[in-house]
């Protein structure tokens, strides 16, 4: 015998639990999606770099970070001295937080912002820059060991081969 109050919402209650799982499926259909650096994209930006590198006839180390400024890849080459190492990490580190190019920070102090020398993460050395796709930041690419320009050049080279 069913219970007289509530025999006839069990169709509804049916119903209305249907129509929540739906909703709720729809919305974990609806997950965004984000680009990132895998490691077949370092790979391809590593060889490009490294090719640019042996054009210009300089020995550079090589960072690549993501969005967040975490190291996904560093490679000094044997030419190279240590103090790149550092170099690199600090150009990729700030052309990824902030999604700029390290020569921003070089160009404000160069016009008398000395505020880019306390900036959080902050390197205000040319170098460095952002791997931006749709927009959005997916990571950086830095080069030490050469002069400043040809530093960028490399970087340049990787990300273009990238997002050829």
């Amino acid at each position: 015998m069913a219970c007289p109050t509530f025999g006839y919402h069990v169709p509804m209650l049916k119903l209305v639990v249907l129509c929540l799982s739906a909703v709720l499926l729809a919305s974990a259909a609806e997950l965004p999606s984000r680009k990132y650096l895998n490691l077949a994209a370092i790979k391809t930006m590593v060889a490009a770099a490294e090719s640019e590198a042996q054009k210009q006839n300089v020995q550079v180390t090589i960072c690549i970070m993501d969005e967040s400024g975490n190291l996904l890849f560093l490679q000094k080459a044997d030419g190279a001295t240590l103090n790149t190492i550092q170099f690199a990490q600090k150009k990729a580190k700030y052309a990824a937080i902030y999604g700029r190019p390290s020569a921003t920070a070089e160009d404000a102090l160069k016009s008398g912002n000395l505020g880019v020398l306390v900036y959080p993460d902050g390197f205000p050395n040319r170098g460095g820059l952002p791997i931006q796709v749709d927009g959005k930041t997916i990571g950086a690419v830095a080069c030490s060991g050469a002069a400043s320009e040809v530093d960028e050049a490399i970087s340049r080279a990787a990300i273009n081969a990238l997002l050829k």
